[in-house]
């Protein structure tokens, strides 16, 4: 696992395997967060990173907001509750050295109101087969965490039910992996 562009390219990751079954942990794949970044650069969404505010729901390794740290956004935070994948995450910002990181120790499926600006570009991968993105999504529309016209970028093994507040935008499968590309409808 590496980043796969910008600043920190070709940089190594954390080592997980082929994940931790234990603490859910299912790294996205290199090839799927390159076409995944590919897909939001390529100007369909305007340009979503440079600048954005980033929110990493399920972190996990946290990846997904360190390549987008790597590609220009001015800061990421990473929501995450296990143990593993909290020391995974902390591991992989220091090798980075990412400074505008934030790690916050919540249940992405529980969040409390946000208390700092909301975000532009959220990352959503949760465990396969929970439905914890359906949990998430709603509390945090309500909590204030999304900016009005946020990008929601939903990685699951299906594509999500509608959640109220989302419009989707496009949908794409990478081998077992569907990401769903939506957006904060503003108020």
């Amino acid at each position: 696992m590496r980043i796969i562009g910008g600043q920190w390219r070709g940089r190594a990751l954390t080592p997980v395997g082929k994940g931790d079954a234990s603490a859910h942990l299912r790294p996205t794949t290199d090839r799927t967060r390159e076409s995944l970044f590919n897909m939001l650069e390529g100007g369909r969404y305007g340009d979503p990173i440079t600048d954005a505010r980033v929110l990493d729901l399920f972190a996990g390794t946290g990846a997904l907001g360190l390549e987008a740290l790597s590609r220009g956004a001015a800061a990421a935070t990473f929501i995450e509750n296990g143990r593993i994948a909290q020391a995974l995450t902390r591991k992989n910002i220091a090798l980075c050295g990412a400074d505008t990181a934030r790690l916050k120790s919540l249940d992405a499926a529980r969040l409390p109101a946000n208390p700092d600006a909301p975000y532009d570009l959220v990352f959503l991968d949760p465990p396969y087969g929970q439905w914890l993105g359906n949990l998430a999504m709603p509390i945090a529309l309500q909590g204030g965490w999304l900016a009005d016209k946020a990008l929601v970028v939903w990685e699951d093994e299906a594509e999500p039910t509608p959640v109220a507040g989302l419009k989707r935008l496009d949908s794409r499968r990478y081998g077992d992996t569907v990401v769903t590309i939506l957006e904060a409808e503003g108020s």
